[in-house]
Order: structure tokens, then C-alpha cells, then sequence
């Protein structure tokens, strides 16, 4: 599995807390499938099938590259360190 990037990850939770605010604030059918769609994106991005479980790998996988920078480890996803 290829791993996202810390900005493509953090850029994924954000749209879709922005969409999860709006549907929550006035859900409409449009509201609907951005909450959807970008929950989906964040299952495909952490290579799991439920949202929840996305969530807590995102934010596993941030903790994990924070870390790696804290060491002093190389951090060999690619990403540039946030």
C-alpha cells in the first residue's frame, strides 16, 4: 500500500470535517455524498473500509511520521516532514 503524504492526509481530514460540519449543520442530498465522498477517500488513502477505523489510521499514521521526525529517523514515505 502506498502511503499518503502528511499534507494529502491532513488536506483529506480537513475536507471531510468541513463536510461532516455542513451535513450536520444542513443536510441536503448534496451534503449527503460530499460527507460520503470524502469519507471514502479517507478509507482508500488509510487502506481500510470503515470511516471510523480511517480516522484512527490517519491519525496514526501522522503520530507515526512525528515521531520518526522527533528521532531523528529518516522518514521514508516520501513526505516531507510537517
Amino acid at each position: 500500500m502506498l502511503l499518503p503524504t502528511p499534507a494529502d492526509l491532513r488536506a483529506a481530514l480537513s475536507r471531510y470535517a468541513d463536510a461532516v460540519i455542513e451535513d450536520e449543520r444542513r443536510s441536503t442530498p448534496e451534503s449527503l455524498r460530499q460527507r460520503e465522498d470524502t469519507a471514502y477517500t479517507l478509507c482508500v488513502m488509510t487502506g481500510v473500509s470503515d470511516v471510523r477505523e480511517a480516522l484512527s489510521t490517519a491519525d496514526a499514521l501522522l503520530s507515526r511520521g512525528a515521531l520518526a521526525v522527533e528521532a531523528g529517523r529518516p522518514d521514508h514515505s516520501g513526505a516531507v516532514p510537517v
